[in-house]
């Protein structure tokens, strides 16, 4: 099997290569810096670097997908930005690494991606529920919200464009003790990892195109 992870310098998307990894699977992952490359390399993922909020090396995302035709494909490249509580204005600079990390960076990839999936394949974006608009109770972080709103967005257009190529979902993966979800979050990383990889496993035709959590409970846009 083979498997891509955008954004795996730690966290989740480092998980994500350390479980399909011990699984077998053949990884290709991503890295915006020297020491997120070798954690991938020690787990012994073919690593390039990325950074998908900086301007696009057209070179490295070639790389990265000439290793395919992947099976699985995991967009988590994502930061949470100004942790606001109300409609506090963010600053140009935090607008634009919010949005070009967790939008603008998937808008670049995904457009990349098509000759690079094996038929079948299995396309996630790592989502936020704090993105739903139907479940949404609080405005704490609205940009971070926006910018996952938006990427649900992104996410159903990919799904009508690889309609009967692959399938394509986007997911929450939980309040998930990381850098950004902080120490007093409700899960680790291996939990919301395992959770999200047995959605992935267990995806048939009617759940394309649709949002789910970590848990496999279907989520509201």
């Amino acid at each position: 099997m083979q498997v891509l992870i955008i954004g795996a310098s730690r966290g989740l998307g480092l998980e994500f290569v350390r479980q399909y990894r011990a699984d077998g699977a053949c990884v290709t992952a991503t890295a915006r810096d020297a020491a997120g490359l070798e954690r991938l390399r020690a787990l012994g993922a073919t690593a390039f670097e990325l950074d998908v909020a900086g301007e696009p090396d057209a070179g490295a995302l070639s790389r990265s997908l000439d290793r395919g035709p992947y099976d699985i494909v995991v967009h988590n490249a994502g930061v949470y930005g100004p942790r606001t509580q109300g409609l506090q204005t963010p600053s140009r600079e935090e607008f634009d690494l919010v949005m070009h990390t967790n939008l603008l960076g998937a808008m670049r990839v995904l457009p990349s991606l098509a000759a690079a999936l094996a038929p079948g394949a299995r396309v996630a974006l790592l989502s936020s529920r704090m993105g739903s608009i139907g479940l949404r109770s609080s405005s704490s972080g609205w940009l971070y919200r926006a910018s996952k709103a938006a990427l649900n967005s992104v996410l159903k257009d990919a799904a009508l464009e690889w309609q009967g190529r692959a399938l394509c979902v986007a997911l929450h993966p939980g309040w998930v003790r990381t850098d950004m979800g902080g120490s007093g979050a409700e899960i680790d990383a291996a939990t919301s990892v395992a959770g999200m990889r047995r959605v992935i496993g267990g995806l048939s035709a009617d759940d394309h195109g649709a949002f789910f959590d970590w848990s496999g409970a279907r989520l509201a846009w």
